[in-house]
């Protein structure tokens, strides 16, 4: 079978109720074995062939910082569009090649609808400022999406006042409210302004680092609470080199679509697949990435819970291990 025809069955499979997870991750990793130059290149160096893979525990996962360096995508496809990480003039951007936003669009607007319902039912209001400055976000891509199929939808920057009035204006009418914003907007709307929310969700996406001092999930989680009169606060993890999200709807545990599995690795060996209940670095297998690469190792430090959902406890520090040579390869 072509590839390309290979691929839109595996696509047609991934968001049906009766998904075999398991099946289609092997699957993929043959194909991007075999597909995928700077997979296989990958692969190779550290020792991974199909013929040593037998469950998904056990499937190599690409380091996100190969992003910044190599152009990860299947041989000879062409990309619709390409997404790039918020880097600086120091930090080197990764970059995600996506040939198909169809995949993206489905994937986006299924996960939403399974937390939180039709984007068609809320009003929107986007807080995300520094990204709002960065056209190839997909962060900001996903959120176009969303407001396309919104009753009504605002992005704004830094204008606070006119957050206030907006939010002032549609909890007035009763509207159901969805406040998106990175955590340092939140926070710094919050201390100039404070609105009791009748019926609102506040889901805060991270973005403190380098903006402000650094605080717990729990502590900016209480902030936002206190300052919003609401019981919970969610969150979206998600990330450029990823087509699907995982959401929070309280407390920071966060559950992922079907398609979307964690696996905990070893700190240090990030070939080793450590047990429930221990932290280590998150991997994610992400079957909507299935043209550009579902395998992927963050450098977000977490835990998974017995019944899969995970949590985001911090960040692993020694960035000179991150990918080391393997960047250039």
């Amino acid at each position: 079978m072509n590839i390309i025809n290979e691929l839109r069955e595996i696509e047609s499979e991934i968001f049906d109720d009766n998904l075999d997870f398991d099946s289609i991750a092997l699957r993929l990793f043959e194909l991007h074995y075999e597909n995928n130059e700077v997979y296989h290149k990958y692969c190779k160096i550290i020792g991974k062939n199909p013929n040593k893979i037998s469950n998904i525990d056990e499937i190599p996962l690409l380091p996100v910082d190969i992003f910044k360096n190599q152009k990860v995508i299947l041989r000879d496809l062409p990309a619709e569009r390409i997404f790039e990480t918020s880097g600086t003039i120091v930090d080197k951007k990764g970059k995600h090649y996506v040939p198909f936003l169809r995949v993206y669009d489905k994937s986006l607007l299924v996960s939403f609808e399974k937390f939180f319902g039709s984007p068609s039912q809320y009003r929107f209001l986007f807080l995300l400022p520094n990204y709002l400055e960065q056209p190839n976000s997909s962060l900001i891509y996903m959120a176009s999406i969303l407001a396309r199929n919104a009753i009504e939808a605002v992005f704004i920057k830094w204008d606070y006042k006119s957050v206030f009035e907006i939010i002032k204006k549609w909890n007035k009418e009763k509207s159901k409210i969805i406040i998106w914003g990175v955590s340092f907007a939140l926070l710094e709307f919050t201390e100039k302004y404070q609105i009791h929310l009748d019926n609102a969700i506040i889901i805060e996406t991270g973005g403190m680092k380098g903006k402000r001092e650094e605080m717990t999930r729990d502590e900016l989680h209480e902030k936002l609470k206190n300052a919003f009169s609401i019981e919970n606060i969610a969150s979206e993890y998600g990330m450029t080199e990823l087509l699907s999200q995982a959401y929070a709807i309280k407390n920071g545990i966060f559950y992922s679509p079907k398609w979307m599995k964690i696996v905990i690795k070893d700190r240090y060996n990030h070939l080793l697949s450590i047990p429930n209940m221990t932290n280590g670095k998150i991997g994610i297998i992400d079957l909507a990435n299935l043209y550009s690469m579902p395998f992927i190792l963050t450098d977000d430090i977490g835990i998974k819970y017995l019944d899969g959902s995970f949590e985001v406890i911090g960040r692993f520090d020694y960035s000179v291990l991150r990918g080391c040579n393997l960047l250039y390869f």
